[in-house]
């Protein structure tokens, strides 16, 4: 920890909600970009998912933002998720397996790296906002910070899938043939 982290005093909410939109909108960009690189029609629409559900926190973001400055509180608000089950998300990734040439996988691996960074960076941005804040502004970072999970557990997933590590969502796969 650096002097600078040690003696770091917490972030208003103002602050915090003015950071959150930075993330939100930075991770949405990684995923609009994404969408215009995809091979085929499941990476556009896993990309193309993730990017309206973070243009979702953007909006909700703002709202609580604009509700701060009229009224100086929140009132969280229950945040909908629409990332799928883990056996839709693998049904989609073996799909898009299908579809990828070499350059393609190239570069829709790059594009999932980037997202996976940024969703990294993200959550790790909300855990601090739920060890920093309290009553409705925790719970509030609390439910993002859920959701951002997810997120990198879906991106991490997709990664795992189309570069054959053997993992899917933390977990070993194993094949019967390999004796």
């Amino acid at each position: 920890m650096t002097d600078n982290q040690a003696t770091a005093k917490p972030l208003s909410i103002e602050e915090a909600l003015k950071t959150a939109l930075e993330f939100e909108t930075k991770v949405r960009d990684v995923y609009r970009e994404a969408v215009e690189v995809a091979s085929g029609a499941t990476g556009e629409r896993v990309f193309g998912v993730l990017a309206r559900e973070e243009q979702d926190h953007i909006d909700y973001l703002n709202s609580r933002l604009e509700e701060w400055h009229k009224t100086g509180k929140i009132t969280p608000e229950k945040i909908a998720s629409v990332i799928p089950s883990k056996k839709v998300i693998a049904e989609q990734v073996k799909d898009l397996q299908t579809h990828l040439t070499p350059d393609n996988l190239k570069l829709e691996l790059g594009m999932l790296q980037k997202a996976l960074t940024m969703e990294e960076q993200t959550s790790a941005f909300y855990a601090k906002m739920v060890a920093e804040m309290h009553d409705d502004e925790q719970s509030m970072f609390a439910q993002f910070l859920e959701i951002e999970d997810g997120h990198v557990a879906v991106v991490q997933a997709e990664l795992d899938m189309l570069q054959g590590t053997g993992f899917f969502f933390d977990f070993g796969e194993f094949n019967l043939e390999a004796g």
